[in-house]
């Protein structure tokens, strides 16, 4: 009995160290398309699965040694500090679903941290799990080298370019690439020597075996190195040419992270302690950048969802505890006194440089190769602890390292005799929450997928069907309604428009484009109910009323006002005025559409569609020659544009014969000078108009649904939908 129970336990570490070693190997190679982002979410999904499937095991294993017996290092309180740190932001975030999504992706990297520590003990486990590591990035820079080349790997469209890679970005890559390359060149040829030195002479064969399988370890990892040079030279030679990164500026990311920390109004201690929330920089960027970021000519009309650095992006989404716990992370390390190449490389480049999810899964992954590393020299500081039931004057739980002696009471206590049966519980309910969280957002993600397919196609019905299995699945993220609300409006549109002219709309059509108008203002605010302080939320449910001006009750006034939340949201952007002021420009109030256009242009004073704009709601309320002014300021911030120079010389010319100018008049206002990354010229209008009606219909108003609906109210019959979408 006693040789099966040592033959279970033998097989349960032997199954967790090829699933660890699986995992390293193939994390940086997983894509798929079935998945609206091809490279981040197949990477969750195989973490999710592999964090899972560790954990059972582990769980298992402590059923048949009888006892719950955990490797203890110094790295366990940082880990766990900084995984509560997250969680508790992610509670208090001002966008909390948002926050509590991108959460679990940490959540699973820090358990992976403990499944390292606890799978991988002994040198052989530790070397085979370096060289899954080695291997897979390996493979990641073979593809890379190949695509630079364009030699293509796999067939789908998306993986046919020169500066394809696995992980989606080649900042990325490059640094995952750097990271791993000293395990290569540095902690594995350490193992290799100490195989030379240490292997047992038992014959000429045997050591002639032993001769064989250094000298293939050796040439394995060598051929490794290579790889990765290879590769990172190949990334480094991308980035500093054609394929540059977008990176937000360190002197941005600087203030807008301080800001998030101190000027968020009505939650400043919050914000302090907390930030805004893990994973919702997004918000932190938009409302708290300045306006002098308008001045960059390249970068003005990005938004970022990362800070310049991880650790800038900690401080505004985590907060003072949040960045004081990754700091006691490499605090830990430093104390160490060992100089392991790359978890100093992971510390140097969270200071200077964005971790995307990959990096954050790399960091976790070599802290825990470092500890298991770690353990092999120093066992005294990385015991394995044996955790046992005690009276409460003592505590509720002891943890006894494994070589100290046990009291017999401790021993023989039942509870301490159940608590391996009690934790495989825990570890269960704690799986199988992960599990069903997990598996919906992904079905609900491929769901959303199918969706962007199928519009892609111009497939109105499959996408709206795709939609709602999307909302049905996770019904808490705000993507599914923001894209659902647009559908049901352009199907609506569609079915409006393809209406014959002159006669009699049939009820049952009347009553679907209804149905589908009340479903997009419900999704627009269920958008807006999951992500309240998301600037882009407001800004759709602005475009949704905007679009039933003439059609609906109060659709002016809700266009206004949910239009100027999004300008609380985002009031740097200049954008978001031009959009305002195309409100009043419809609604025939050029005074405040006037107001509007000059607020974007103080904001960002050589945005010639700005001048534009002004011009033509100028010259709405016939102020010709001011029209002409701001013109001519369009057309000196437009030399280097020729179609668009064209049509303002055009526009020009018309009003000039309008109002009867010189040739000297046209040469004034000539002080702006030619401005890069102009958006194309045109009045601000709305995507989707729908038609007048009259009386008016009534529609839902500015109060958001309480919760989130799962699902439409109400579906439209598939035999009176319009199959495509305009």
């Amino acid at each position: 009995m006693q040789n099966t129970q040592k033959e279970i336990l033998s097989y349960i570490e032997n199954v967790l160290t090829v699933v660890v070693a699986a995992f390293l190997f193939l994390f940086p190679l997983v894509f798929s398309s079935a998945f609206t982002d091809l490279f981040a979410v197949p990477k969750q999904m195989l973490l999710g699965i592999v964090v899972g499937i560790c954990l059972l095991l582990i769980g298992v294993r402590m059923i048949f040694l009888r006892k719950v017996q955990l490797r203890s290092t110094p790295f366990d309180l940082p880990v766990f500090l900084f995984t509560i740190a997250t969680f508790v932001s992610a509670i208090f975030a001002v966008n909390r679903y948002d926050s509590l999504i991108n959460f679990m992706p940490v959540l699973f990297a820090a358990l992976l941290f403990f499944v390292i520590v606890n799978s991988i003990k002994e040198e052989k486990t530790i070397l085979f799990s370096i060289s899954a590591l080695v291997g897979g990035a390996a493979v990641a820079s073979i593809i890379s080298v190949l695509s630079y080349l364009k030699l293509f790997v796999f067939p789908y469209p998306e993986t046919q370019i020169q500066s394809f890679s696995t992980f989606g970005a080649l900042l990325d890559q490059a640094m995952y690439l750097a990271i791993v390359l000293p395990f290569a060149g540095y902690v594995a040829w350490p193992f290799i020597g100490k195989m030379l030195k240490n292997r047992r002479l038992v014959g000429v064969e045997g050591h002639q075996a032993s001769v064989r399988n250094v000298l293939g370890l050796g040439l394995g990892f060598t051929v490794g190195a290579v790889l990765l040079l290879i590769g990172l030279g190949v990334n480094l030679l991308l980035l500093f040419t054609s394929a540059k990164p977008i990176i937000l500026p360190f002197e941005t990311g600087f203030q807008t992270a301080f800001a998030a920390i101190s000027q968020d109004a009505g939650r400043i201690l919050q914000g302090f302690l907390f930030g805004s929330g893990y994973g919702t920089y997004l918000s932190d960027f938009t409302r708290f950048k300045q306006a002098t970021y308008n001045l960059n000519p390249q970068l003005w009309s990005f938004t970022f969802f990362r800070s310049s650095s991880f650790v800038l992006e900690l401080l505004a989404t985590t907060g003072l505890i949040g960045l004081l716990s990754f700091i006691f992370m490499g605090y830990r390390f430093l104390k160490e006194k060992t100089m392991f190449l790359p978890m100093v490389f992971l510390f140097i480049a969270a200071i200077i440089l964005p971790f995307s999810f990959t990096l954050q899964v790399l960091f976790f992954a070599v802290l825990g190769i470092f500890a298991a590393t770690q353990a092999l020299s120093h066992p005294k500081r990385y015991e394995d602890l044996e955790y046992y039931f005690v009276a409460m004057k003592r505590g509720l739980i002891a943890a006894v390292p494994e070589d100290e002696h046990v009291p017999q009471s401790m021993q023989q206590s039942t509870t301490s005799r159940i608590l391996p049966f009690m934790a495989m519980a825990v570890l269960v309910v704690l799986v199988g929450i992960m599990t069903y969280l997990s598996g919906r957002y992904i079905l609900s993600d491929m769901a959303l997928k199918n969706a962007l397919n199928a519009a892609s196609q111009n497939n109105g019905l499959q996408t709206y069907n795709s939609l709602r299995d999307a909302i049905q699945w996770f019904p808490y993220r705000d993507t599914n309604y923001r894209i659902f609300s647009q559908t049901n409006l352009a199907l609506a549109n569609s079915l409006a428009a393809s209406q014959p002219q002159g006669q009699q709309v049939s009820q049952e059509t009347q009553q679907t484009i209804l149905t589908l108008i009340q479903q997009s203002i419900t999704a627009g605010r269920n958008a807006v109910t999951i992500s309240s302080q998301t600037a882009l939320n407001w800004d759709n449910l602005s475009n949704i009323y905007r679009s039933l001006i003439g059609f609906g009750q109060n659709a002016d006034q809700f266009a206004i006002a949910t239009n100027q939340e999004a300008i609380r949201l985002d009031p740097a952007n200049p954008q978001q005025y031009i959009n305002l002021g195309g409100i009043f420009y419809q609604l025939q109030q050029w005074d405040q559409a006037q107001n509007q256009f000059q607020i974007a242009i103080q904001l960002k004073p050589d945005l010639a569609n700005a001048y534009y704009n002004l011009g033509h709601a100028l010259e709405a309320k016939g102020d010709l020659q001011g029209a002409l002014t701001q013109y001519q300021a369009v057309r000196s911030l437009m030399q280097n544009d020729p179609e668009n120079l064209k049509k303002i010389n055009d526009e020009i010319a018309a009003l000039e014969t309008k109002i009867g100018t010189t040739a000297q008049a046209a040469q004034q206002a000539q002080s702006q000078t030619s401005a890069e990354n102009q958006p194309p010229l045109g009045v601000n209008q709305p995507e989707t108009t729908l038609p007048e009606r009259q009386p008016l219909e009534e529609i839902e108003g500015l109060t958001p649904s309480p919760s989130p609906r799962t699902s439409p109210t109400t579906s439209p019959s598939p035999a009176t939908s319009p199959t495509k979408t305009p």
